[in-house]
């Protein structure tokens, strides 16, 4: 990957994260895939910040980051 996969809006429902993307596709993975985040509450998965370039997503208060890119890596098993 390029690592210019960049996140404009992020969303949630009770089984996935939606990342809306600068080019406006949308990737959607299992919330499942990520402890913390399924752990939150509403709230605190609302309270988010798009950081490195646009590249990374933070839950500042829940001390958690995502890379965009992560979201499209597939392996036998996600780790939070």
């Amino acid at each position: 990957m390029s690592g210019l996969i960049k996140g404009k809006e992020v969303h949630f429902d009770d089984t996935y994260l939606h990342v809306k993307l600068e080019d406006e596709r949308i990737i959607s993975t299992p919330i499942e895939w990520y402890k913390p985040l399924k752990k939150a509450t509403i709230s605190q998965l609302k309270n988010y910040k798009l950081i490195c370039m646009n590249t990374g997503i933070e839950w500042e208060e829940l001390d958690y980051h995502l890379n965009i890119e992560s979201m499209l890596e597939v392996t036998d098993s996600k780790v939070a």
